[in-house]
């Protein structure tokens, strides 16, 4: 089960907790979607536990479309780098 807990700094931080699944990228990408418009979105990765092939090409676009990926941990960052290609 994902958890998302939104605050506010210079823009908008979605810190992600959990298991990222196929099942929550609708959601987070709708919440993203009301937020881009507001100023720069980041996703903080720290207590991120697992992921799913799915949420990693989600977690590329997202970082193409100049969203910023912090406290991203290693194997995501690796699977991230291997999927570009």
């Amino acid at each position: 089960m994902l958890r998302i807990r939104r605050s506010t700094n210079d823009g908008v931080v979605f810190a992600l907790s959990g298991r990222m699944a196929e099942d929550d990228l609708a959601e987070l990408q709708a919440l993203i979607g009301c937020e881009a418009s507001r100023g720069q979105v980041v996703l903080d990765l720290k207590d991120l536990t697992l992921v799913c092939g799915e949420a990693i090409t989600f977690l590329v676009r997202c970082e193409s479309d100049g969203i910023t990926l912090e406290n991203c941990p290693a194997y995501v960052r690796e699977w991230m780098t291997r999927q570009r290609g």
